[in-house]
Formats: C-alpha cells, sequence, structure tokens
C-alpha cells in the first residue's frame, strides 16, 4: 500500500489492540538496545520510576535491582522512556482510526507497527487523516480522481482526450484544463502524502539542503545586531544550535527571513532537482523533462513540480525549520544543564562569616553579614561613591561591622560598581590588616528576582527588597548550592538563548539538574531552607515547610526518626529522602551519612565483626582494614551497597565539591579602556557555550575565549577545558571598545589580533553558503555568526 500510488486499498486488515505487556516489551527492548543496559536492569528502574522513586534514589540505594544504572542512564532513560509511551499511544490511535474508516491493509499496519519515530507515524497517517476541504477534495468530488487514475495507468494516454469524458460543468468543470487541473490536485495531494516519498525527500533535503537568510525590506537600521546573517546560507545539517537560535530570533523580530534550498548551483537547475527526485522516486516514466516527452510525460512533469512547489517544498521547509530549533533548543538546553551544575557544584567557602556587599552607586552599596551558619546579623547601606563620596564613612561602617562580627570573607557582587567596590574593600584590607579580611568577587546572577521573590519575602519580611540582595551574595559564597536553589534555574543566566527555547523541556531539565545536585551533596535537616529540602528525594513544597515548622516549634531533630513526626511525612518519603538528609551531632552518628536508614543493620553487624563502636569507625580507614564487602551480604543488600556502606563509613558525609579557591583581579584593570593586547590577567569562567567560554577579568564586560583559543590541542566541546566558577589565565587578544567586545586566549602563546579602529566591522563572509565549520591547523574555525574574525562572530550568539 504504502509503495503504491493506487487510489483505494484492495485488502482491508483487522485491528486489535495489544496487550500492554506486548507493548512494554517492545518499549523495554527499544531502551535496551538505545541505553546498552540489560532488559531486567529496565524494568526494575522502571517499574521503581512508575511506583514514585526518583532517579537520586534509584541510582544511590538501589544499585542491587538495577544493576548498577548511573544517574546519567536513568535520566536519559526517564525521558526516552516518555517518548516511547507517547508513540506507543499515538500508535495505537492511529491503527483504530484507520480501522475504523476500513483503510487498514496487512501492509500499511506492519508499517504503522514498525514505525519507530513520531514523524514516521505522522508521514503513514496523513493519507487518512481527517482533513478539511481541499482543492483536492473538491476534484474527487467533481468526479475527477477515476480520471487522475486513468493517466496514471495508461502509458499512452493523452490526457486532454481522458479529460474531454470528465467534463462537468456544474460541479465547475467547464473544459478540459480544468479537468486536468482538478486531476492534478487530487495526484498532488496523493503524492505528498506518500509516506515512503516524504520520508525519501526529508532525508535527502537534510543532507543536501541549505538554509537561507536575507534582512527583511527596510530593517537593515533596526536589525544590526543581525547584519552578520543579512546575506548568509550553510548547510542544514552543519548549522551548530546557536546558529540556529540566533537565525530563528532574528526571524521572530521581523528582520530575517529564512528560507530552504538547495547550493546555489542546483537552485538554478531546470527541471529542479527536486521535482526530478519526485518523478523517480514515483518511477512515473523516463523522459517527463524533454523536449520529445509525450503530453502524458509532459502533464505528469507538470504534477511533479506542482507536488514540489505547492505542497512539499513549504511543508518541508516548515519541517526542517521545526527539526532545527527542536536540535537546537535540546543542545541549548544541554549547555544550559551542564553549566548550572557546575555552578551548583561549585565549591563552598564553608562555615565561616561573610560579609554580603551588593554594589551600587548613587543608591549605595548595600551591606549584609552572615554569621557562620548563615544567619542574618546586621544589615546597612555605605555611599562611598557619586553623588555623596562618603569613602571614609563607608570604610569605617565596614570595619565596623567586620570586627562586631568576626567576619573572615567579603563577597562582592559583580554588577555595576563591582570593580570600584572591590577597590574599597582592598583600601580596607591595606589600612586594617588585622582584620584578616579575604575579598571574593561573587556573581550576582539571580539576586534581584531572589530579593523580590516570595521565598526572600518569607525569610526576610521586615527587610529591604535591596538589602535581600546583600545577603543572597554572601550566602552564595558561603554555600552556593544551598543559595542558589531558590532561585528559579534560568534567572541563574548560565545558558545560550535560554528565553528562545521551549520553556518546559527546559524547566524539566534544570529541574532534574537541582535534583541531582542538592541529593549528590546531601542536606543538613537542621539548617536547611524550606527551598533547599524541597529538591530533596521524595520531598516536595509542603513537606519541607512542614519540616522547617516543625523544627521551628519542636526544636532541632535528633535522629532521622523523629522525621516521621512531621505531619505528611509517611514511610514513602521516609524511604526516598532519609539517605539525603543528615543530622550532624544527633543520637545517632551514622544520621550524620549516607547510609540510609534501611541498612543500619548491616553497619551493625560490620561493628559486630570488628568488636567496634560506630564513633570509632567512622572516617577511620584502619579500622576497616581488612573488611570483606562479601561477608556482610544478605538477600536484600548486595555487594554495591555494602562497598558504599564501606566507604561511607570511611568517609561519611563527604563533599563532592571542590576545595574553595578565589581568583582575584588585577589592580588598576576596571574597564575596558583600561585593557591592552598582551595582557595576562586572571579570571573567572561565567558562562561556557558550544563555541566558547565567557570570562570575568573584572572589567563590567565578560571577555569571549573562541573555542579554538581553548588549548594548544584541538577541543570538540568547550566543557572538556573549562567549567563555570573555574579560575583561568587568559590573555588579552582584541578589545572593541564601540562594541564592548574582549577576545582573549587561553593559549598564553598566541600573538595578539592586529589592532581595529573605531568603527570597523568584520569582514562579511559569505561564500555560496560553503561557510561551515572547518579545522586549520589543528584549531577549530567554528562560530556563532559567519565572520572571519572569530571574536566578532562568536559574540553574534546575543548572550543574555
Amino acid at each position: 500500500m504504502t509503495d503504491s500510488i493506487a487510489a483505494q486499498p484492495t485488502d482491508v486488515a483487522t485491528y486489535t489492540p495489544e496487550p500492554q505487556a506486548t507493548v512494554a516489551a517492545r518499549i523495554v527492548a527499544q531502551l535496551a538496545s538505545e541505553l546498552n543496559a540489560r532488559p531486567a536492569q529496565l524494568n526494575a528502574a522502571i517499574t521503581l520510576m512508575d511506583e514514585g522513586a526518583t532517579v537520586p534514589f534509584i541510582a544511590r540505594y538501589r544499585k542491587e535491582a538495577t544493576g548498577g544504572l548511573d544517574d546519567t542512564v536513568l535520566r536519559n532513560l526517564e525521558t526516552r522512556l516518555g517518548y516511547l509511551r507517547e508513540l506507543e499511544g499515538r500508535r495505537g490511535a492511529i491503527l483504530e482510526s484507520i480501522a475504523q474508516q476500513g483503510k487498514l491493509t496487512p501492509a500499511l499496519k506492519k508499517d504503522v507497527t514498525e514505525a519507530d519515530t513520531k514523524q514516521r507515524l505522522e508521514d503513514l497517517y496523513a493519507p487518512f487523516k481527517p482533513k478539511r476541504r481541499t482543492r483536492a477534495q473538491i476534484a474527487r468530488e467533481a468526479g475527477l480522481e477515476p480520471l487522475a487514475d486513468a493517466i496514471l495507468a495508461d502509458t499512452q494516454a493523452d490526457p486532454a482526450v481522458l479529460a474531454a469524458g470528465y467534463l462537468n460543468a456544474e460541479a465547475g468543470v467547464a473544459d478540459a484544463k480544468a479537468a486536468l487541473d482538478g486531476a492534478r490536485d487530487i495526484l498532488a495531494e496523493r503524492f505528498a502524502e506518500h509516506a515512503n516519498l516524504l520520508s525519501h525527500m526529508r532525508d535527502h533535503l537534510w543532507q543536501t539542503g541549505f538554509l537561507y537568510s536575507k534582512v527583511a525590506e527596510g530593517k537593515e537600521a533596526e536589525g544590526e545586531n543581525f547584519r552578520d546573517w543579512f546575506d548568509f546560507s550553510e548547510p542544514l545539517r552543519t548549522l551548530p544550535s546557536h546558529r540556529v537560535l540566533a537565525l530563528l530570533r532574528g526571524r521572530q523580530q521581523g528582520v530575517l527571513e529564512l528560507r530552504l534550498g538547495l547550493d546555489v548551483e542546483r537552485e538554478a537547475e531546470v527541471p529542479h532537482p527536486c521535482v526530478s527526485r519526485v518523478a523517480e522516486f514515483l518511477k512515473l516514466g523516463p523522459h517527463l523533462f524533454g523536449l520529445d516527452a509525450t503530453p502524458r510525460a509532459r502533464w505528469l512533469a507538470e504534477v511533479c513540480r506542482w507536488t514540489w512547489r505547492v505542497k512539499l517544498s513549504p511543508t518541508f521547509e516548515t519541517e526542517m525549520v521545526t527539526r532545527l530549533r527542536e536540535s537546537a533548543e535540546t543542545e541549548a538546553i544541554r549547555v544550559f544543564a551542564a553549566n548550572l551544575k557546575d555552578l551548583l557544584l561549585a565549591a563552598p567557602a564553608g562555615p565561616k562569616s561573610v560579609l554580603g556587599l551588593d554594589p551600587g552607586i548613587r543608591t549605595g552599596v548595600k551591606v549584609a553579614a552572615i554569621d557562620k551558619t548563615g544567619k542574618l546579623v546586621e544589615t546597612a547601606t555605605v555611599y562611598p561613591f557619586e553623588p555623596r563620596r562618603d569613602r571614609e564613612g563607608a570604610i569605617a561602617t565596614l570595619a565596623a561591622i567586620a570586627h562586631r562580627h568576626k567576619i573572615e570573607l567579603v563577597a562582592i557582587g559583580n554588577g555595576t560598581a563591582s570593580r570600584e567596590t572591590e577597590k574599597l574593600v582592598a583600601d580596607l584590607c591595606a589600612r586594617l590588616p588585622e582584620l584578616k579580611l579575604t575579598r571574593v568577587v561573587v556573581s550576582e546572577a539571580g539576586a534581584s528576582v531572589y530579593s523580590a521573590s516570595e521565598t526572600a519575602a518569607n525569610e526576610f519580611p521586615d527587610l529591604d527588597v535591596s538589602l535581600r540582595g546583600a545577603v543572597s551574595i554572601a550566602r552564595r559564597l558561603q554555600d552556593p548550592l544551598a543559595e542558589l536553589v531558590k532561585i528559579e534555574p534560568k534567572a541563574i543566566g548560565v545558558g545560550q538563548y535560554q528565553h528562545d527555547v521551549n520553556q518546559r523541556e527546559m524547566a524539566r531539565s534544570l529541574d532534574a539538574v537541582v535534583e541531582d545536585c542538592v541529593n549528590a551533596v546531601g542536606v543538613d535537616v537542621n539548617t536547611a531552607s524550606a527551598a533547599l529540602l524541597a529538591r530533596v528525594s521524595g520531598l516536595n513544597s509542603l513537606l519541607a515547610r512542614n519540616m522547617v515548622a516543625y523544627r521551628d516549634s519542636h526544636g532541632a531533630f535528633p535522629n532521622r526518626k523523629a522525621l516521621k513526626e512531621v505531619p505528611r511525612f509517611g514511610d514513602k518519603a521516609f524511604e526516598q529522602a532519609a539517605g539525603f538528609l543528615r543530622i550532624p551531632g544527633g543520637d545517632n552518628p551514622l544520621d550524620a551519612s549516607a547510609v540510609h536508614p534501611e541498612a543500619y543493620p548491616v553497619v551493625k553487624r560490620i561493628l559486630t565483626k570488628i568488636q567496634a563502636d560506630v564513633k570509632q569507625v567512622l572516617g577511620n580507614r584502619e579500622a576497616l582494614k581488612g573488611v570483606s564487602p562479601a561477608e556482610f551480604t544478605d538477600e536484600r543488600f548486595g555487594l554495591p551497597t555494602v562497598r558504599d556502606i564501606l566507604s561511607e563509613l570511611e568517609k561519611p558525609g563527604r563533599d563532592p565539591r571542590p576545595e574553595f579557591k578565589t581568583a582575584q583581579f588585577k589592580e588598576g584593570i576596571e574597564t575596558l579602556n583600561d585593557l591592552l593586547p598582551g595582557m595576562v590577567l586572571e579570571g573567572v569562567v561565567t558562562n561556557v557555550a558550544n563555541f566558547g567560554a565567557f570570562v570575568d577579568i573584572g572589567v563590567h564586560q565578560d571577555g569571549l575565549v573562541h573555542i579554538s583559543a581553548l588549548s594548544e590541542k584541538f577541543v570538540e566541546d568547550p566543557r572538556d577545558v573549562v567549567r563555570v566558577g573555574q579560575t583561568v589565565q587568559v590573555k588579552v587578544q582584541e578589545v572593541d571598545v564601540p562594541r564592548k567586545r574582549i577576545a582573549l586566549t587561553m593559549r598564553l602563546k598566541d600573538d595578539v589580533l592586529p589592532a581595529r579602529r573605531s568603527g570597523d566591522q568584520p569582514a562579511p563572509r559569505n561564500n555560496g553558503g560553503r561557510n561551515q565549520g572547518r579545522q586549520s591547523g589543528g584549531r577549530q574555525q567554528d562560530s556563532a555568526a559567519p565572520s572571519n574574525n572569530a571574536m566578532a562572530a562568536a559574540f553574534a550568539k546575543l548572550k543574555r
């Protein structure tokens, strides 16, 4: 059926819904192939997920059941399982619909059953999908479908002669041309719904097609930010995600016009290569386009042209752009999630007293002091800059607060007036070295969002909104994870084109990252905020608030068992959450570790074997020397769990985050005008994109280390070299003050780029669409925009 272009099926198959067990087995078989896992492992993981178990819980505490599937595989399983279940649901609905129409042939049923993507399913269903009244439908109603079939069937037919027998003035078919136009519409619709033709043309276009962009008429000035795309083309299959999103943003803003096509030379061919391919695939006969073509051949050639130009080309243009967008969004979300993970797992300063400074000029510098537990102890506002210029008063106030609360670290937000505020603190440290202050510049991304949030209002109902930001800056130095979970992930700003992507998918992905990070570190149940507790496996916002309220009214939790006294904290929540909730200094030392309460009997057997007390064993590698994990396995706890228990006893409550280190910006380098090519500076990576890394070097404008300048070696993924929050050494290559762009390199032996006069523009680059990424001398030359200048090119990502 699907290889035929006949009008109607000749035989009909029946349809009975498959048993759920059969469908489930097919899904598991597909997942096993994709994820390189055994069906038994996947079945166990799926069962646990369906019962409400979270990925962190399954990965950590159900290794025996899943055969040790890690959190990455489990996250991929979670995503693909949802897709395949939707695919199976759609498959059943399509089979039922076609069967009800009496058009389900055995061949079609086989094709639908074997379809492995939603796109393939929809292609197969297209001819049977209920439609609005089309030109082809009107032609059928006029009785012209037999004419179309007759021309197809008779290789010697003369269409005009046959058409004379189908005239029907009442139906609007007044002459042979009208009849043939109707027959053309019928065949064009039939061809455009031919599933195998669609698949064939789709693959061909993806391999050979180009995306073209040009500036919309009259939008040259308005679209200045998109000028790199005013005359641009690139093969579909090589377009990187950041470039696709830039083009789509330009179109969305009405600046760019996009179209699908082939290479310039092929676009000029007559007949169009895609028209020829349609005719060849449908086996409509040779010589359709020759000068000696028969009347039937010429008419079929026109049908093929009509099929491509009216039906397929517009459909594929929309479909290919959608495919590019979806792929680009997936990649952008992946990059955002990876950067978010690095930021959340950044090294914490730990239990140190911190002074948080939220810089400002006219509105003053907001000051918040927190103690070692993160409790706010004092706030102030100082005015060292315009218009008051009370520098001495500001230093005196900061010194008094630092002395009163034994401040160890000063966290300075990296926004407006950051470098001026850092200089103020440097002066304070120079005058009063006995305070022994260490200053650290901290990203304040999302601090303003937190300040105005319900979470902040609940935490500090009587504190001015502007001062809440200073508290957040101080706390995120002390413990980035605990503070950043209070902010909606997408507001943290470590993504590319984050506002342009599917917000639901991005939220799902970022929430998963936050959940994984929180549970990897563990949470002190007696100090954690409700926002942090809500991210623990098995908990939600209501339970988290209940826990905080119980803690406030009853005091600190003495042990994990006491958690069950919290309203709505049932056995299921306890099973999922207990291992990730820590109680340092509680009744049971094991409650401060990642050993799950369900495994305490195993620990008891180990202690009995070595004749030691738990306090003697915790953190004492020697006490556990010679202990064999195999001795303590049973029907419930196998080797993976026992090994984890022994590791946890050796290093209880170990933090996977790195050691805290600080970067120091160079004195006297505070604005773009202070930068000179050749300078070697220390900076902090603030964002990593597919084309490079953005680095804060303390001049209020991040510089870009293009992917080609990250390493002496070839770099495929920038995250193989740098991570968000990492301290790096960079050399200034070029400074473009008018456009606020800084080109940096981590290849410190690189030469600086030639100086560019103010107002100079990068040379345009468009070579017939062949401006794809290339490799030269082992260095990547890909970028975010088609410019010969890597810096200007990559900055076209429009970071925000």
